[in-house]
């Protein structure tokens, strides 16, 4: 049985619109502070394909390509698992990763790359490297090196990874990345499995730009796609069908009051609708979800 902790951060230095969760995610931005909870952490591995995995530890969800061309990854997590995340490589395959992807910047998802930079080649789109970049703590080494406006394609082990900006969503520079063969995506945070979403307003996200992003990419898919959420366990196309249809039901209701002329207080005592009043979690509670689509679609 794993013992697997699951932690949630947000960018260092970013003051969040979602003042009630601020106290709680700054004390865990302190990484000196979450050691301990870091040293329980243990990296579960499941096999999805002949050459891909999925990695849960805590952060953002790892998805991982191994086979005759080496190592890739898609997001490392935070900087104190890096030692963790290459051992669990280690078990699939010998060898240090070739190349990683950034599915955005925030630092669950890319805490790693000053490790695993050393060796590889970190590609992620340009503002990805620009919100980074900002941050005179990182490494040179944590820093994309391959950047791009649209689109990516990656010929790794067999396989052919289209690497996709589609718009502002979760941040201003958030990327899927689709097998070629529809077999898996990796959603980065533009999925968190049966759960509100953190959508950073104050790095470029954007709640109908998120909710268009579900959309395009439910398209791109076939029923049997395997789906990595950022956050969650595997999922399906149906799950993110639920997810869209989740955030359809909340913009259209949030668009009613705003019309209606609802005070950000009486739509917290009102309430989101009840079919998804049990999305809210320790992150993103129901009342955080509320403050965040009457402030996105103002």
């Amino acid at each position: 049985m794993h013992s697997v902790i699951r932690l949630f951060t947000f960018p260092p230095g970013r003051f969040l619109r979602l003042s009630s969760l601020c106290l709680p995610l700054c004390v865990s931005l302190n990484l000196h502070a979450a050691d301990d909870s870091f040293a329980k952490v243990e990296i579960k591995a499941t096999r999805l394909t002949d050459t891909s995995y999925l990695f849960i530890g805590a952060g953002g969800n790892i998805g991982v390509s191994a086979g005759k061309d080496g190592i890739l990854i898609i997001d490392d997590q935070f900087a104190p698992l890096a030692d963790k995340i290459s051992r669990a490589l280690a078990n699939i395959q010998p060898g240090a990763p070739r190349y990683v992807i950034n599915t955005h910047y925030h630092g669950d998802h890319t805490g790693g790359n000053g490790h695993f930079g050393q060796q590889a080649t970190i590609m992620a789109h340009h503002n990805v490297l620009k919100r980074l970049a900002a941050d005179n703590k990182l490494p040179a080494s944590a820093l994309p090196v391959i950047t791009y406006d649209q689109h990516i394609g990656v010929h790794f082990n067999g396989d052919t990874l289209q690497v996709m900006y589609l718009g502002p969503g979760h941040t201003d520079g958030d990327s899927i990345v689709l097998w070629d063969d529809k077999s898996l995506v990796h959603m980065g945070d533009l999925f968190f499995k049966d759960r509100f979403p953190y959508i950073d307003l104050d790095a470029g996200g954007s709640v109908g730009g998120y909710r268009d992003n579900v959309a395009q990419v439910l398209t791109l898919l076939s029923d049997t796609t395997q789906v990595i959420p950022g956050h969650g366990e595997l999922a399906t196309k149906a799950d993110l069908q639920r997810f869209k249809l989740m955030l359809d039901e909340s913009i259209a209701w949030m668009q009613q009051q705003l019309q209606a002329g609802q005070s950000l207080t009486q739509l917290k005592a009102q309430g989101i609708p009840a079919p998804w009043k049990d999305w809210g979690w320790q992150f993103v509670s129901e009342e955080q979800w509320i403050e965040t689509l009457y402030q996105g679609l103002q």
